[in-house]
């Protein structure tokens, strides 16, 4: 059973990853890691012995965030995919791994959009060869893949939520 948890656990870690690589690259996140975090997450939370109390506050946080996420969206301060990603990313880390998502998910966007910022002004000369998406990239008034700082604070916070505490406390 150990092992059935451990396989399950990793799948928040594997796509967020897979999400900040792909907004990255395409400055899209598809639906399908949202949904496949969502779907995997009861089964993980049964493999570790989730109470059903703490599952359903998981589930709250991420209507929540999902909501907030749906207002920046509508003001344009994030993408559609990026705030799917988010609360899809709070209903793993629930209320103890979400606010420590929050903080490492600015501050890593912070110190992402300045280096973006710095190479954008610096690379063009070097841009040369380089492959489409970088080139996309590095537009000086292009987007900014969010979805990067997204997958690095989930990553950061992942192992002070309830469902890592479950698992070690196994």
């Amino acid at each position: 059973m150990d092992i059935l948890a451990l396989a399950l656990l990793g799948v928040l870690p594997a796509l967020v990853i897979v999400a900040g690589l792909k907004d990255l690259t395409s400055m899209k996140i598809p639906n399908w890691i949202s949904g496949l975090l969502v779907i995997f997450f009861l089964p993980a939370a049964l493999a570790v012995g989730l109470p059903p109390v703490q599952m359903a506050i998981h589930l709250g946080i991420a209507i929540v965030a999902l909501l907030v996420g749906a207002g920046m969206f509508a003001l344009r301060w994030l993408g559609g995919g990026d705030a799917k990603l988010m609360a899809a990313a709070c209903l793993w880390l629930g209320l103890e791994g979400s606010g420590m998502f929050l903080l490492w998910t600015g501050l890593v966007g912070g110190l992402f959009c300045l280096a973006l910022i710095f190479a954008r002004f610096h690379s063009r000369p070097y841009l040369a060869g380089a492959p489409g998406w970088l080139v996309t990239l590095m537009e000086p008034k292009g987007d900014i893949p969010y979805g990067v700082a997204i997958a690095a604070g989930a990553l950061m916070a992942y192992p002070a939520s309830p469902l890592m505490a479950m698992f070690i406390a196994g």
